[in-house]
């Protein structure tokens, strides 16, 4: 599922998400939980201020770098 993501550029461009938009939805991403590399593209596991955890995919093979949703899990929450 393709995503608009809106990324924190400092030594390089692009360099981790800081907010996505998803269905119409606009989320901020509180924390970059980890990010790996494959052969053409970049995958951020982050979680965003729904407390839900996402995984977003960048292409990196073209100059566009478009952004797709690979993953979603939502939180439980613990009830007292």
């Amino acid at each position: 599922m393709k995503v608009r993501v809106e990324c924190y550029s400092g030594r390089k461009a692009d360099e981790r998400p800081v907010r996505f938009q998803l269905d119409g939805r606009d989320y901020v991403v509180e924390e970059v939980l980890d990010r790996w590399y494959g052969p053409r593209d970049a995958f951020f596991k982050v979680r965003a201020d729904d407390g839900n955890l996402y995984i977003l995919r960048q292409d990196q093979s073209t100059p566009e770098g478009l952004w797709h949703l690979e993953s979603f899990r939502r939180q439980c929450t613990s009830r007292s």
